[in-house]
């Protein structure tokens, strides 16, 4: 195709120069072993570097549950993802968590500050979700990992030992990770990401937060599978 191009396509060019060191013809020296293994490696990064947003989004086939949790974070989105899975009748109840921080720290300085849940709940009733269905569960959380552990400990109590867990795409494979790890035991769980984060899924690298989110997720997961090392700064 490249040779019909009447005029040098620097594409074409590469290709041709990539052509002739992978595929040297009978006159020149063969490739080195080093240079063959070198331009492999770099192909394959270079795919794995394109895909690394497909392969976080890990999403699970949706089922009726005891209740559809929220992760906390990326308002108003992940709220509004609950309340349309809960008109379409997925479970009876949303539940939430909360954090004293930065609410206590404000405090200090007698500045007023309401709780992420605390919108994420006016969000959930704006979209048709009864204030008896919303529940704001204990003890408070610094992290995703305490988010799973206290959704697990409420899940015990539930006829029903499913939930559906709502956060964005590209937290899904840490989020399924920390289940699994930290609260398997109470019950399964469905994880799902938010609909509109496809566009930062497939193009990751051309926003700040999608590349942010991805070197997050990435270090995440090597915390998790390495057991914890670290742990969140206290407050």
């Amino acid at each position: 195709m490249c040779r019909q191009v009447p005029v040098a396509v620097p594409g074409c060019r590469f290709m041709g120069v990539l052509a002739t060191l992978i595929t040297p013809s009978a006159h020149s020296r063969r490739v080195p072993v080093w240079l063959s293994i070198l331009i492999g490696s770099l192909a394959v990064g270079f795919f794995v570097f394109l895909n690394l947003g497909r392969w976080l989004d890990h999403e699970d086939t949706l089922q009726k549950a005891a209740a559809i949790a929220v992760l906390s974070g990326r308002m108003p989105d992940r709220a509004l993802e609950a309340a349309k899975l809960y008109k379409e009748g997925y479970a009876p109840q949303v539940w939430l968590s909360y954090s004293v921080e930065p609410g206590a720290t404000l405090q200090r300085y007698s500045v007023p500050y309401a709780g992420e849940e605390t919108y994420d709940r006016l969000l959930l009733m704006h979209q048709g979700v009864p204030e008896n269905a919303i529940r704001i569960l204990d003890p408070p959380i610094e992290n995703t990992a305490d988010e799973m552990r206290t959704f697990g400990t409420a899940l015990r109590g539930e006829p029903l030992h499913r939930i559906i867990i709502v956060t964005s795409k590209l937290h899904t494979r840490r989020a399924a990770t920390l289940w699994r790890k930290l609260s398997d035991g109470d019950g399964t769980a469905i994880v799902r990401g938010v609909s509109g984060d496809q566009p930062i899924v497939d193009r990751w690298w051309r926003t700040s937060r999608g590349a942010l989110d991805v070197v997050r997720e990435v270090l995440g997961l090597l915390n998790a599978w390495a057991g914890f090392p670290l742990q969140p700064t206290s407050s």
